[in-house]
C-alpha cells in the first residue's frame, strides 16, 4: 500500500576476484589478481605481519572463554555498576575481570606505561597497562608488545577494576593485553569519513567511524511495531516475494524467470503484500501484518530506493476512523518509547543543515484532499476529476499553472502531481489527508454512493508520505470494472500500473468481510525519528550506482 578513498580490505577484493573468475575473460581474471598481489604490498600490512613474526604472536588465535577468576565483564556493565562506587584513585584487586574489544585510541605515556580506550557495544572502557603491574614481562618485551598493538585491533585485558587519580573507571591489566584480530588498515576516526561514496561502499568502515545509531534507532521501531500489533491480537505473517502476480500498488516491478517450474512466465519481486493478506482476511485471518521487504524498479533518491521496507496490516470488521487512531496511538507511543519525548528533533526536507521540531503529541492535522484542490484550483470545480475523459483538461491545468508532470499523463497521475504541489509542503507537522477522488484509489471503498472520494487517508510528516490506509474495497464486481479501468492506463504506456489481477478477484467472490488496511513505510519513520535525511542511512547496506572507477 505504501508509496513510495578509503581502500577496502583485501577480504573484499579478494571476494572481488572469485566472482571476477565468472564473468571475465582470462585478461580480467589476470588483472583481478594483480589488483589483489598489490594490495597485499600494502606497507601498513606487510610492516605488521614482519613485527608479529618477530614477537611470536599469533594474529589470529582460537578464542577461548575468559576463566572464571576473571569474569568477562561489558564497559556498559562497568560503568553501569560500578562508576559511583568507586573513589578516584581507588584500586579494588579484589575486583577481577575482563574485557574485550575494539582499541579506539592507545596513549603512550611513557615506555613502561600505555593507556587504552576499548570500544564494545557502543560503549568504552579505559585499560592502564602498567609494566609494574604486568606479570612476567621485562622492559623491551612490554614496550614492543604494546607498540605492536594499534588503533582498530580487537584486544582482550585481563586485570582487576578501579579509578585514575583523576577519577576515571579503569581496568588496570595484569597480563600482557591478548591480541584477538588485528586491524590491517588504517581507521580514519580522527580525520573522519563524510564521502558518501566511501561511506557506504565501505559500510563497515563508515560504522566504525560514524557509529550505528540509525540501525539501532530501526531494530527498536521494528521491536515497538511488533510488539504494539500483538498486543491487538495481529498475528505476523509471511506472504510470496517471488510470484506470477504483481499488485497492490502502482509502481514497476523487477522481473525474472524460472529456469525450471514456470517455463517462460515471468516472476515478479512484490512491490506491495497487500493482494495476499486480503486473501488471508478471507480465509479467516481477521487481523494479520506482515513486515518486509518490497522492490520496485524505480530511482534512488533520499525518499525512495528500489529495496525497501513496509510494514503493512490488515483488521475485519473496521472503519477509517480505528485506522487513525491506531495511527496516532502507534506512532505517538512509537516517538515517546525511542526519543523519550513526543516532540522529534528532525532534519529537514530542504536541506542536512535545517532543523524541524514535529509534535506527535497533539492531536494530528487534517486536510481535505479534494476541498484543498478545489481551494488552490478553483478551475477544478468546472471539471469531473474520477472521468478519465476529462484528462486533457486536467492536464490543461497544470500546464496553465506550469507544473510539470512525467509522461504518460493519467488522472491519478496528474491529480498526485497536483496534491505534491500544493498539499505536501502544508504538511510538516503530522498530518492526515483525507478525501483523495475516487480514482486514485482503485482498492479502496468510495466514501459515497457517487463514487466521487475515497475512504482513504495518507499520513504525511515532515513533506513525506508516512503511512497510507483505507478501507478494502470487497466488491468483486467493482473490482473487476477498477481493474477495467486500470488496464486502460497501462495500455495507454503507464508501466507502473499492474496486470489486471482475475485471481483476486475471484478471491474476492468468497467474501471480504469489512476490512481496513494499513500500509507504513518503516524506513522514513526510522529516518526521521534518527533525524537523518536520507533514507540509505537507515539501510544495512543501501544499493548503490556502480562505481564509475
Amino acid at each position: 500500500m505504501h508509496r513510495q578513498c578509503h581502500h577496502r580490505l583485501v577480504a573484499v577484493a579478494t571476494a572481488g576476484a572469485a566472482r571476477a573468475q565468472q564473468q571475465l575473460p582470462l585478461q580480467g581474471v589476470a588483472r583481478a589478481m594483480s589488483t589483489i598481489a598489490s594490495a597485499d604490498k600494502r606497507p601498513i600490512k606487510a610492516q605488521r605481519e614482519q613485527t608479529f613474526a618477530k614477537l611470536g604472536l599469533q594474529p589470529y588465535p582460537r578464542y577461548t572463554p575468559s576463566p572464571p577468576d576473571h569474569p568477562m565483564s561489558s564497559p556498559a556493565q562497568i560503568h553501569t555498576q560500578w562508576a559511583d562506587q568507586l573513589e578516584a584513585g581507588v584500586k579494588r584487586p579484589d575486583l577481577q575481570l575482563s574485557v574485550q574489544g575494539r582499541i579506539r585510541s592507545r596513549r603512550e605515556a611513557s615506555k613502561k606505561l600505555f593507556f587504552y580506550d576499548i570500544e564494545q557495544g557502543g560503549r568504552t572502557i579505559q585499560v592502564v597497562v602498567s609494566q609494574q603491574r604486568v606479570v612476567g614481562c621485562d622492559s623491551d618485551e612490554f614496550l614492543s608488545h604494546n607498540r605492536a598493538l594499534l588503533s582498530g585491533d580487537i584486544i582482550r585485558a585481563f586485570g582487576h577494576l578501579g579509578k585514575t587519580n583523576t577519577g576515571e573507571i579503569s581496568v588496570f591489566a595484569t597480563q600482557r593485553l591478548e591480541l584477538l584480530a588485528p586491524c590491517l588498515h588504517t581507521v580514519p576516526s580522527r580525520s573522519g569519513l563524510v564521502d558518501t561514496q566511501k561511506r557506504f561502499r565501505n559500510r563497515y568502515l563508515d560504522l566504525l567511524v560514524n557509529g550505528s545509531n540509525a540501525l539501532q534507532v530501526r531494530a527498536r521501531a521494528l521491536r515497538y511495531i511488533r510488539e504494539f500489533l500483538e498486543a491487538r491480537k495481529f498475528v505476523e505473517v509471511e506472504t510470496p516475494i517471488l510470484s506470477p502476480n504483481v499488485g497492490g500498488a502502482s509502481a514497476r516491478p523487477f522481473v525474472t524467470q524460472s529456469a525450471a517450474a514456470f517455463g517462460d512466465t515471468p516472476l515478479f519481486l512484490r512491490v506491495a503484500p497487500e493482494l495476499y493478506l486480503k486473501q488471508l482476511v478471507i480465509g479467516g485471518m481477521d487481523r494479520v501484518y506482515e513486515l518486509g521487504r518490497q522492490f520496485r524498479n524505480e530511482g534512488i533518491d533520499a525518499d525512495h530506493n528500489p529495496e525497501f521496507t513496509t510494514c503493512e496490516f490488515y483488521m475485519a470488521y473496521a472503519t477509517l476512523d480505528d485506522l487513525i487512531a491506531a495511527t496516532e496511538d502507534m506512532l505517538r507511543g512509537m516517538v515517546q518509547e525511542i526519543n523519550d519525548s513526543p516532540v522529534v528533533i528532525a532534519v529537514g526536507s530542504a536541506t542536512d543543515h535545517e532543523v524541524v521540531g514535529i509534535d506527535f503529541g497533539s492531536p494530528f492535522a487534517r486536510i481535505d484532499v479534494t476541498e484543498a484542490l478545489h481551494s488552490s484550483l478553483p478551475e477544478l470545480k468546472a471539471i469531473d476529476i474520477n472521468d478519465p475523459c476529462a484528462m486533457p483538461q486536467l492536464a490543461a491545468v497544470l500546464a496553465a499553472r506550469q507544473i510539470t508532470c512525467p509522461l504518460p499523463h493519467t488522472m491519478p497521475r496528474l491529480l498526485d502531481r497536483l496534491i505534491g504541489h500544493y498539499i505536501e509542503p502544508l504538511c510538516t507537522q503530522p498530518t492526515f489527508l483525507l478525501n483523495h477522488p475516487a480514482i486514485m484509489s482503485p482498492l479502496a471503498k468510495s466514501n459515497d454512493a457517487a463514487n466521487t472520494t475515497a475512504a482513504r487517508f495518507e499520513l504525511f510528516v515532515n513533506g513525506k508520505e508516512i503511512v497510507n490506509a483505507y478501507e478494502e474495497l470487497n466488491d468483486p464486481r467493482e473490482q473487476r470494472q477498477r481493474f477495467t479501468l486500470q488496464a486502460a492506463d497501462r495500455e495507454a504506456g503507464d508501466v507502473e500500473v499492474p496486470p489486471f489481477d482475475n485471481e483476486f478477484c475471484d478471491a474476492l467472490e468468497f467474501a471480504l468481510p469489512p476490512t481496513a488496511g494499513w500500509g507504513m513505510g518503516v524506513d522514513r519513520v526510522v529516518a526521521l525519528l534518527a533525524g537523518v535525511r536520507h533514507l540509505r542511512e537507515t539501510i544495512a547496506f543501501p544499493i548503490m550506482r556502480p562505481d564509475a572507477k
